[in-house]
């Protein structure tokens, strides 16, 4: 064993709680983004159709690096509000993956057959019923195998939030252990890679956990198509 490893792991879990709660807050805020601007781009009014598009396009079509820049560094000097570094990271991954996270919503609730709409119209039940009680159900069931891809992928996003001080694996392992330690680079970055990879696993395993609730409740299980899905962030990193 590399007489560095246990210092190696020790700092680079110092930046774990960081991370964690980035990732954390980050997803909790994508799955309500993505919901509000998934089905927001199925409603009725267009106006409320447009405003939803604008905010996919926006966040997805431009880099996460520069959404967080221009949160950290952008919105102080125009509204004289400075956000806690971490708070801000939380803010972007959340905008960033939630506008993924929308067209998730989107084709998931669009896969419902058409014949459940059409039953829930014959019960009288109202619209709000109708989403509520007989298609999210059937659609979360869809939505949950895509929504993990893009949880993993915000996992590894919170490694930008090093770019502004944040002191998460990322940082601690570059701007810490590097200048320290710097003929085990190749150990350190191997570590790194270690703790990414095993609160992913984490992630897959709630999820998948989340999948069999979801399933059973409505009494089927996800298609192999949502199993397949994959979602890969465009902006540039």
């Amino acid at each position: 064993m590399p007489d560095n490893l246990p210092r190696i792991v020790a700092v680079l879990l110092d930046g774990l709680p960081s991370t964690v709660i980035a990732a954390v807050g980050g997803i909790a805020l994508t799955i309500v983004l993505s919901f509000a601007a998934g089905l927001s781009l199925l409603a009725r009014r267009r106006a409320v159709r447009v405003l939803a598009r604008i905010y996919v396009e926006g966040f997805r079509g431009t880099s996460e690096v520069v959404q967080l820049f221009w949160i950290y560094f952008v919105l102080p000097v125009l509204v004289g509000l400075q956000l806690v570094p971490l708070y801000a990271g939380v803010l972007v991954l959340g905008l960033n993956h939630g506008a993924y996270g929308a067209e998730i919503v989107r084709g998931a609730v669009q896969s419902v057959p058409r014949a459940q709409y059409e039953g829930c119209t014959a019960l009288g039940l109202s619209p709000a019923q109708r989403m509520r009680r007989v298609i999210l159900p059937q659609a979360v069931v869809e939505m949950l195998p895509p929504f993990n891809n893009l949880c993993i992928q915000l996992l590894k996003s919170t490694a930008i939030l090093s770019l502004i001080t944040v002191a998460d694996v990322t940082r601690q392992g570059v701007q810490v252990l590097i200048p320290n330690f710097g003929p085990d680079t190749e150990l350190i970055f191997a570590v790194m890679a270690v703790v990414y990879l095993v609160l992913a696993l984490l992630i897959t395993a709630v999820m998948r956990v989340a999948e069999r609730v979801a399933a059973r409740r409505v009494g089927r299980r996800p298609t192999r198509a949502a199993r397949g899905s994959t979602v890969t962030p465009a902006g540039a990193r």
